[in-house]
């Protein structure tokens, strides 16, 4: 004679079930607390993720700069074509012998630099020139704001 199957008379197989499920949920809950539990990962991960987050947001600097250079770019040029075009003739005449002569001396001071500076300091000099031409843009932003600077100061003084 069987007996009648409920919860509180669980047959063999049913029992098994219980054990596997059971194992498999003790399993789990086991991997979750060795993951809560392994700061040195977390660490890593967290690492990874501020890394991201700087990545990106120093792309996000550096496309705000790009715009803001080309803009200070733009208005440095207007104001010093406007200047330009203010000039009487007399002035912008001796403003071009002035920088003739300026470009003579420069080319004179580097003959006698070339002459008597020892090497290594020509080498840096040199190296210096070279990042300077290469960031071009970059310098000519920045004189392009300093002037926008000293024109907008002179209005505001007048």
């Amino acid at each position: 004679m069987t007996q009648p199957h409920d919860e509180q008379n669980p047959t063999p197989e049913q029992l098994r079930e219980q054990v596997e499920q059971t194992r498999e949920e003790l399993g789990q809950t086991v991997q979750e607390l060795t993951a809560r539990t392994d700061v040195k990962t977390r660490a890593q991960e967290k690492a990874a993720d501020v890394r991201h987050q700087a990545a990106a947001r120093a792309d996000r600097l550096k496309e705000q700069a790009a715009h803001k250079s080309g803009e200070l770019k733009a208005k440095a040029t207007d104001l010093a074509h406007q200047a330009q075009d203010r000039l009487p003739a007399p002035v912008k005449d001796k403003a071009a012998h002035t920088a003739e002569q300026a470009r003579a001396k420069a080319a004179h001071a580097g003959h006698v630099w070339e002459e008597k500076a020892p090497e290594p300091v020509r080498q840096k000099t040199a190296q210096g020139a070279r990042l300077a031409r290469e960031h071009r843009t970059l310098l000519l932003a920045a004189a392009g704001a300093a002037v926008a600077v000293w024109w907008a100061g002179r209005r505001r003084k007048e």
